[in-house]
């Protein structure tokens, strides 16, 4: 399997004339495995091939410093599945990321050395600032036209993002301050436990959580933002396992939960249900399962706290995020020379933009 580089440059040699791109965007988490194929079409994209795995390549990370064995084994052997993929479906475009595992662990370098060798995938270990960005382009075309700002927030295995966005005059989503939190849903449930979850314990992570908010939440960019109207927009595992429950759905179905608006009063109440479970009957939700039992209850924390610092009458959930975000970023670069131009003259009177609000909106197919 030839790397994303390889693949870029033989797109690149290949010139004007050939067909059309094929698209991958792949990204590397603290405890998922993500891969979007896709071909540009006439709203947005169309997805060909798509694959997620729950890896856990963080976990016990926070007390080694290191990836352990069976969590780089278990990411290879889904990174070998991706890499297949992508060849099969003839990717010419590609980037592949990893993110706060990588970048924290001491062995995350030789690690990313033994993906390249193994499977042929190159990958990027992007900044928390580049992940953020990545983050608003994926759900940019879900914040709502009739709020001037919203607060994105991006719950993940190692990490959680905050971004204030604001909705310029020509619609285009524009970040205003960022931040990145060194908690998220597997850090946090290997702190407190994940499994037996009292109430006291999550009362611990709420306030463990509130505290690491502070610094963020006392310098907010813009208070203007506010009072023009927001909304919170969540692109997480986390937003849309609440959703799905609330919902009540008997099998997670991503075409209802994508783009759904949650009253915050009903996150409190999909909490408080999963605090009533035990891990088993966790587990046997079809909008939890397994693999996210131990993990819930520290998102639903997390969540919790940012709604705490920042109250606000709507919720968006997106179920998409930094696949979507590389696969708009790799079709810009693409634009025709004069589009890209008449960008760049727009982004010099701009601060940082992460693409149209408003284009893309969706992809032609589902996952």
């Amino acid at each position: 399997m030839p790397s994303a580089k390889d693949v870029q440059a033989r797109a690149e040699e290949e010139g004007a004339g050939s067909e059309p791109p094929v698209y991958g965007a792949l990204d590397l988490g603290t405890n998922n495995c993500r891969l979007l194929v896709a071909k540009k079409g006439r709203s947005g994209y169309r997805v060909i091939d798509a694959f997620s795995r729950i890896v856990r390549l963080g976990e016990g990370l926070a007390h080694t410093g290191e990836l352990s064995q069976g969590a780089m084994d278990r990411a290879l052997e889904a990174l070998k599945i991706c890499a297949e993929k992508m060849e099969r479906r003839g990717v010419t475009r590609a980037r592949t990321i990893a993110t706060e595992a990588c970048r924290k662990a001491a062995n995350g370098a030789a690690f990313i050395e033994r993906v390249e060798r193994e499977t042929g995938l190159k990958l990027d270990v992007v900044t928390p600032q580049d992940e953020a960005r990545l983050a608003v382009s994926g759900c940019a075309p879900l914040l709502d036209p009739e709020c001037g700002a919203a607060l994105v927030f991006d719950i993940g295995g190692g990490s959680t993002e905050l971004i204030w966005v604001r909705r310029s005059t020509r619609g285009r989503a524009v970040i205003e301050d960022w931040t990145s939190l060194p908690c998220g849903v597997v850090t946090l449930a290997e702190r407190f436990g994940g499994v037996d979850v009292t109430p006291d314990i999550y009362a611990r992570m709420v306030e463990y959580v509130g505290e690491e908010l502070t610094e963020f939440r006392s310098r907010e960019p813009m208070p203007e933002l506010k009072e023009r109207g927001f909304h919170l927009l969540g692109t997480s595992g986390t937003v849309t396992t609440i959703a799905g429950v609330q919902m009540g759905l008997k099998r997670y179905d991503r075409n209802r939960v994508d783009g759904a608006w949650v009253e915050p009063h009903s996150v409190s109440s999909v909490t408080r249900q999963l605090l009533d479970m035990s891990f088993e009957e966790r587990a046997a939700h079809a909008c939890v399962g397994r693999e996210r039992a131990d993990l819930v209850l520290a998102g639903c924390a997390i969540l919790e706290a940012i709604l705490d610092a920042w109250p606000a009458d709507r919720l968006r959930v997106a179920d998409r995020g930094l696949r979507e975000g590389i696969l708009f970023s790799l079709m810009m670069e693409d634009a025709p020379k004069r589009k890209r131009k008449r960008r760049r003259r727009r982004g010099r009177r701009k601060k940082v933009s992460a693409g149209p609000a408003n284009a893309g909106s969706q992809p032609e197919t589902g996952e």
